[in-house]
């Protein structure tokens, strides 16, 4: 029987950014090249829930490159101090890394170590595995759009950190900082 739970847990975790429907206000936002992000509270009570996407005018194939590679990372993440793969592979399908952030106004400076599973130039999920982080759970996804020459890019995450933070102010910081983390993305590709 517990088995069989674990089981339908992870169906649902795998399929959950597949069902992040465009609303009316995604598409709107989409329509005016701006990224969309929603973030709401985690039913678990401890965590925020992050769902957004946006479109970029250049191939899956780049922006793949671009979200892979440590090298670039801090285009992204302007926060970001240091990214280097630990072990595993990008090309045998998984690697885990380590991200070291600089101090900002809600959050410390941090040490974040993730596995992520790639299905090449499609999806990369990806899992907290140690750090200063008490939950950090999510996917990114490409899709080809206008036969390939652009991509649309799906970001979910389910995040939470074991400090004295309001859950309210981790939820706002989420909502100022994802979009634009997106629209870095975007720059870095276009």
């Amino acid at each position: 029987m517990r088995g069989l739970l674990a089981l339908l847990g992870l169906l649902l975790t795998a399929t959950a950014a597949d069902a992040f429907e465009l609303n009316a206000k995604a598409q709107a936002a989409l329509a005016k090249r701006e990224a969309y992000t929603e973030v709401s509270p985690d039913p678990d009570g401890v965590s925020g829930h992050v769902r957004a996407v946006i479109d970029i005018a250049a191939p899956p194939t780049k922006v793949w490159a671009m979200i892979t590679d440590c090298a670039v990372a801090h285009k992204m993440l302007t926060n970001l101090t240091s990214c280097r793969t630990l072990s595993g592979d990008q090309r045998k399908g998984w690697d885990i890394r380590e991200h070291l952030t600089r101090r900002n106004l809600v959050f410390p400076g941090m040490r974040i170590v993730f596995r992520s599973d790639y299905e090449p130039v499609s999806r990369i999920r990806f899992k907290l595995v140690e750090g200063d982080l008490k939950v950090e759970q999510g996917e990114w996804r490409l899709e080809p759009l206008n036969g390939g020459r652009g991509t649309r890019v799906f970001y979910e995450n389910r995040l939470a950190v074991d400090w004295p933070v309001p859950k309210a102010l981790l939820r706002e910081t989420l909502r100022r900082d994802t979009p634009k983390v997106l629209m870095n993305l975007r720059r870095a590709c276009e």
